[in-house]
């Protein structure tokens, strides 16, 4: 099957970006370096085409009620141009994907927005669609992935940058917008919905733009354009999670209190898989997502066994090969505790850290453990997210 493109695809080939597959989509992952990237996000500002992620367009008379019956979070409790992180969960309590839900603006002809992940745009849509007829609600679900493009404006700068690139302010000066906050504003002539939100742990917008007017408004946004890869490691160092990484269906099941995303679950209201999570919260989770900075030399992967430091000593069991996540393969001489969900040498601090998920008496901060990487115990740490300040 062909790769989707964004809009913007042609305008990052000129630019010399190079490209990567992800969740079906072929998208820059570099146009520079990964760490000149980075620095400019959290030094000034970058800007990134984020046009994978889905737009979903959700209307009518029940529209809010469907959205708060297949998200986590409270949608009632939206204002028009605010917005909320929430998860998507099956009956069991698992998380599906992690979304965020806009409540759109008065003058906007439709309701709200929510963003799901790249790929998931298509069975989103059909969940959506199959529960309204399960529940007899009146509501337009509209998948508008392909009409939109979505660029993310970060760092200490990005609101200077935004209002400099604004026409004829619609709701006040940008600067203004609170965080979760959202606007319409005009940028290159086109109409967009700006919103304080981003993936980066930065200030910083996200611009939807019509497919059609993506390049100028992509041009009018100057400053430094950024990859996948640097945005992994931006959200890395933020302890924020990646769908289909830190959490799968089908790979890793995970709840919102094993992923260590309780806030955004509104137990007040009547969301699919609302009564397991009431469960998982009276009974405690046996393993949590936690971050981990390593004491010594070496770059943490995902799928990497986290081991008992302990008992580690440092040899390489019987048929193990590198980057093992079972017990019966174990990598170093060591009980396997858990496993690394993302890592990276985090280019702000000089020094590799991860997310993986442990047994929750190893979750407390400065508790040690080791992460086996390449057949040795590589002495690491427990640490509260995030690694850096936003």
């Amino acid at each position: 099957m062909a790769l989707r493109e964004s809009p913007l695809r042609a305008a990052h080939a000129a630019s010399g970006a190079t490209f990567t597959e992800f969740g079906g989509w072929e998208m820059p992952v570099e146009f520079e370096s990964i760490h000149t990237e980075h620095a400019s996000v959290r030094e000034s500002v970058g800007k990134f085409d984020v046009s994978h992620m889905g737009e979903i367009e959700v209307s009518g008379p029940d529209a809010a009620a469907l959205l708060d019956r297949l998200t986590t979070n409270d949608v009632t409790a939206l204002d028009p141009g605010t917005a909320q992180y929430a998860m998507i969960t099956d009956s069991r309590g698992t998380i599906l994907d992690d979304t965020v839900v806009y409540r759109l603006p008065e003058w906007h002809d439709t309701g709200y927005l929510f963003v799901p992940n790249a790929g998931h745009d298509g069975e989103t849509t059909t969940r959506w669609e199959s529960h309204r007829e399960e529940w007899a609600l009146d509501a337009t679900v509209e998948n508008r992935t392909d009409d939109y493009a979505m660029i993310a404006v970060q760092g200490p700068d990005a609101a200077a940058l935004l209002a400099g690139a604004v026409g004829d302010p619609g709701a006040g000066d940008v600067r203004e917008l609170p965080r979760f906050g959202t606007t319409g504003e005009t940028i290159a002539d086109a109409a967009c919905l700006v919103s304080r939100t981003g993936y980066t742990g930065e200030d910083g917008f996200e611009v939807v733009a019509p497919a059609r007017e993506a390049g100028p408004v992509w041009d009018a946004l100057d400053c430094q354009p950024c990859g996948l890869g640097a945005r992994d490691t931006l959200r890395i160092e933020m302890g924020f999670l990646l769908s289909g990484q830190d959490f799968d269906p089908e790979e890793n099941p995970r709840t919102p209190y094993e992923a260590d995303v309780a806030f955004a679950v509104d137990l007040g209201t009547e969301f699919v898989g609302r009564d397991a999570l009431a469960r998982a919260k009276d009974t405690g989770v046996a393993e949590r997502l936690v971050g981990f900075a390593l004491d010594e030399r070496g770059v943490p992967r995902a799928g990497y066994d986290i081991v008992d430091p302990d008992d580690a000593d440092g040899t390489i069991a019987d048929g193990a090969a590198p980057g093992s996540t079972t017990a019966e393969s174990t990598t170093v001489g060591g009980e396997v505790i858990g496993t690394v969900t993302s890592g990276t040498v985090s280019p702000t601090l000089g020094e590799p850290i991860g997310l993986g998920y442990v047994p929750i008496e190893y979750a407390k901060p400065g508790t040690e453990i080791a992460v086996a990487i390449r057949g040795e115990p590589k002495e690491a740490r427990v640490r509260a997210t995030p690694f850096v300040d936003g």
